[in-house]
């Protein structure tokens, strides 16, 4: 096990005899809410503000700061982050990020930071007009580069 040092404690992966390759991570998530609370927010019309667009800046912040949050991960330096939104019209919010970089490991962890940061934010926004909200499922919806290749959800 690569996390593993000789004394069996967790360690970071040491990446540095690794190739840099361009990376790409798609992850994703949903938050499942009231039918009014999904309006409020396409409708401009939450307290705190515009939900979508802190919602959209706190995604990029949370990818570009993941290794603060997740133990193992390596700093990166990422070429892009972009944080879409989209819903069914009725009841769910779906949060979609892509993250790049040209290095020597990936970003899935970056990916599912940023979705994750950016639903809690939306959370935390609409809390005073709904604190059953649901979110998730958050997936990796596919990730490109590396050794290990490419994958897609199927």
């Amino acid at each position: 096990m690569t996390h593993f040092n000789e004394q069996g404690r967790a360690r970071m992966v040491d990446i540095s005899g690794k190739s840099a390759t361009v990376r790409v991570a798609v992850a994703e998530t949903k938050i499942s809410m009231l039918p009014s609370t999904l309006e409020a927010i396409k409708e401009g019309r939450v307290g705190k503000g515009d939900v979508l667009a802190v919602a959209q800046v706190a995604g990029i912040q949370g990818a570009k700061r993941t290794s603060d949050w997740i133990p193992m991960c390596h700093p990166l330096a990422l070429t892009g982050v972009n944080i879409t939104f989209d819903d069914n019209g009725q009841d769910e919010l779906y949060i979609e990020a892509t993250v790049k970089t040209e290095g020597k490991t990936g970003v899935e962890m970056e990916a599912l930071t940023a979705v994750s940061a950016a639903a809690l934010t939306v959370y935390d926004m609409c809390k005073a007009l709904q604190k059953d909200m649901v979110i998730g499922p958050t997936q990796l919806r596919s990730k490109s580069g590396g050794k290990s290749g490419d994958y897609v959800r199927s």
